[in-house]
């Protein structure tokens, strides 16, 4: 349970799930009341603005940063605090795909028990992955899945429409066209060159709301599953696709699977790349772990994804 020195923030992304979040503000003053919280709401304005707010709100004393809006916010909130000590982090999903909050076992649309079991705060201890100078809380991608973010924000680096067909076109059309680029990856001491349609580096196991590319992922392992999908026809890519929702995809040969604790990946030119959604740019990647970081609201009860309790 929160006690009464616990002050919590919730920050709301105004525009996160086509505007979804932004109608959780009412809610939360209803909660708020109702479970005796000492919190405040605030929105973002600005790409960027969650990270500015985490960072002002940690120094004003708050210990709880909850996110309201989609994987990219709670991104933005660790982005301000991930080297503090002391802090609770939560997320209340209202984006698009909401694939981070299957991880500490809640719905993406909270009912009444999952509110009650929301402010018992019982939290658990989270492995953050760090590439480069960024971090990440579900997983990064790169290739098929980073073309399909790339084509969805515009070139002022705004995101497009997020509506079902929109993002299912976008698919589509990577899967008929994407060009693998010539990749060299390091990792448990053996270096590899290859052309990936999909590199996927993971600490949680779903991503775009129904793909579960990193099937066998815990998120307090102290490790990164790594999916790396060999160069493929559009026949085969098609093949594979299909059996990606369930995770069977891993058996096939041209899938190569494993655990590490760091990878470094070098591409000829600079490629896109998405964090947890959000969208970069980079010709070397250099990527860890971060073991057991971050402290979390989850459900208990659930079904999350952790592999000990501690």
């Amino acid at each position: 349970m929160s006690s009464m020195t616990d002050k919590w923030v919730f920050i709301i992304n105004p525009v996160a799930g086509n505007g979804l979040a932004k109608k959780y503000h009412s809610i939360l003053s209803e909660k708020i009341n109702s479970y005796q919280i000492n919190a405040e709401i605030v929105l973002t304005e600005h790409k960027g603005h969650a990270t500015e707010l985490a960072v002002e709100f940690v120094e004003k004393g708050f210990n709880h940063l909850i996110a309201v809006g989609g994987d990219g916010t709670m991104n933005e909130i660790v982005r301000g605090i991930v080297d503090k000590d002391n802090i609770t982090l939560g997320i209340i999903a209202a984006g698009t795909g909401n694939d981070f909050i299957q991880i500490l076992g809640f719905t993406g649309e909270f009912s009444t028990k999952d509110w009650d079991v929301f402010f018992e705060n019982q939290t658990i201890k989270m492995d953050v992955g760090k590439c480069n100078d960024n971090y990440f809380l579900n997983g990064m991608g790169l290739g098929f899945d980073a073309q399909v973010a790339a084509e969805n924000y515009t070139p002022e680096g705004k995101v497009k429409d997020g509506s079902g067909s929109k993002y299912l076109w976008h698919i589509l059309k990577t899967l008929l066209f994407y060009k693998e680029h010539n990749m060299t990856s390091i990792s448990n001491d053996q270096e590899i060159k290859s052309k990936c349609f999909i590199n996927t580096i993971a600490i949680g196991r779903r991503f775009a709301g129904q793909y579960f590319l990193t099937p066998k992922a815990y998120a307090n392992d102290g490790l990164l599953d790594v999916c790396m999908i060999k160069e493929l026809s559009f026949l085969k890519r098609i093949n594979i696709f299909l059996k990606v929702p369930k995770g069977e995809h891993i058996e096939n040969p041209n899938v190569n699977y494993y655990q590490t604790d760091n990878i470094v990946l070098e591409f000829d030119k600079e490629v896109p790349h998405h964090l947890d959604g959000e969208l970069f740019f980079s010709s070397r990647f250099e990527v860890s772990i971060l073991p057991e970081k971050l402290n979390f609201i989850y459900n208990p009860y659930g079904n999350h994804f952790f592999k000990k309790i501690t």
